[in-house]
């Protein structure tokens, strides 16, 4: 394991692991989908948490025993016989051909303020097919997993997927436990990996989760706050950068973010262990809450596609990490509702239920692609904390299809009401975080 190596060593050491995309055919595809865009089937192969701040440990599932206690997915949950797999589809992904070199550009920018060139290869790889409803669905009951153990009433039953025992103690639970956690689903083929990243755990929104919250909600504000998590004057900040008024040390703030605790570098060490267990897989990230901001962040520095949750927008957080810009964007998707303040950036101020609560949610803007969920207009809900919770999502949102568009055509309105499995995907055009702010070397 590279879990207990300082960060910039274990990123190079952790290079070496990575597959060289120079010396890869043209097709980065697994033999199996060379031909076709097949519907996958998975299991659960793996659970993975954090110990000792930054090593990431593995622990198996292995085959059901007859004592095994099994939970159903829900009262809409489909007969598991009938339900025939995850949709994919061929996209296309930028991936950097050496990652020594991608973080040592990374590290230039960030420590000298110097560009150095990052050489991209243009990957066909199969993710997962966002367009189809279902397919989003079970992806949705995967990353809701992550806050449960298994023997709890809220853990979804994917279909006869996770109908398996522990091998050993379901770690990442303890009572000091860090935070980061999650399970891995593999293909029955082999041909790909889903990496699942828990959320932020608030015992009053999503229940249970473990004593995870004090470094959740650190990321959570170095991540996603303007500054450190400076609101007001009474809030203790994450990090030294406030430099008075609204006044930010950029150099400050970026160096605050590759500490070796920090959720995101651990994330490439358990993205870099997960490709030598399985080194010729095809990975996909996907993660609700802060796992789903990570999940794009990691998609981003690996060319993985990743598909978010009502995922705190981290496109400001790319930019501080110095994440090399590939040449078009990356398969990245969001899926979120417009009830949700957290991720529609709305979170914020003073008298905010996330400011109340200690959370500095102050950014708007998502790499890649979303598809936004409008609950508040269409479904009457009210604008709420409560409407992050992934729970609504799988429930009420990704239960039916959406009548989206109401004869929207492109140009005009007046074509006839079309009824999508899901809202589109599109790119969040003009948005633009911390406004307000001024940022530059304060210090």
């Amino acid at each position: 394991m590279l879990g207990l190596l300082p960060f910039a060593l274990r990123v190079f050491l952790g290079s070496f692991l990575w597959r060289d995309e120079s010396t890869s055919s043209s097709s980065s595809l697994h033999p199996v989908l060379l031909s076709s865009s097949p519907r996958l089937t998975f299991h659960l192969r793996h659970q993975h948490a954090v110990v000792n701040s930054s090593q990431v440990i593995f622990s198996d599932f292995g085959p059901l025993d007859s004592s095994a206690f099994e939970f159903t997915a829900s009262p809409n949950a489909r007969d598991p016989a009938a339900y025939n797999g995850i949709s994919t589809v061929a996209l296309q992904s930028h991936r950097p051909q050496s990652q020594f070199a991608f973080h040592s550009a990374r590290f230039r920018s960030m420590q000298h303020e110097q560009s150095e060139k990052v050489h991209w290869h243009t990957a066909d790889v199969h993710g997962p097919n966002v367009d189809d409803r279902e397919t989003l669905l079970t992806l949705a009951k995967m990353t809701n997993n992550a806050y449960y153990e298994r023997v709890s009433s809220g853990w979804y039953d994917l279909h006869g997927w996770n109908r398996v025992r522990i091998s050993s103690y379901p770690f990442g639970w303890e009572y000091d436990a860090d935070g980061f956690r999650g399970h891995i689903f593999v293909a029955d083929d082999n041909s790909t990996v889903v990496l699942t990243i828990k959320g932020t755990t608030l015992s009053w929104l999503v229940g249970g989760g473990g004593p995870t919250v004090t470094k959740d909600k650190f990321n959570d504000n170095l991540l996603f706050s303007c500054c450190c998590a400076r609101v007001g004057p009474t809030w203790s900040p994450v990090c030294d950068c406030f430099s008075g008024g609204y006044k930010c040390d950029q150099t400050c703030l970026e160096k605050s973010l590759v500490k070796d605790s920090l959720f995101y570098n651990i994330g490439t060490n358990l993205y870099n262990n997960v490709t030598y267990m399985y080194p010729h897989a095809n990975i996909w990230v996907i993660g609700h809450s802060l796992g789903g901001s990570l999940a794009s962040l990691l998609g981003a520095t690996f060319g993985a596609p990743a598909v978010a949750f009502e995922a705190p927008a981290e496109k400001l957080a790319a930019s501080r990490l110095h994440l090399p810009s590939p040449p078009s964007a990356q398969p990245i998707f969001h899926v979120y509702n417009t009830a949700d303040p957290i991720a529609m950036g709305v979170c914020n101020g003073v008298t905010s239920a996330c400011a109340i609560g200690g959370y500095a949610m102050e950014t708007r803007c998502h790499l890649g692609k979303v598809a936004r969920y409008d609950s508040v207009s269409k479904l009457g809900w009210s604008v709420s904390v409560r409407k992050h919770s992934i729970k609504p999502v799988i429930e009420e949102l990704l239960s039916v299809d959406w009548d989206w568009d109401d004869g929207w055509n492109g140009t005009s309105r007046d074509g006839p009401r079309t009824k999508r499995p899901v809202p589109p995907f599109i790119e969040e055009k003009d948005c633009m975080d911390c406004y307000s702010w001024e940022f530059g070397d304060f210090k």
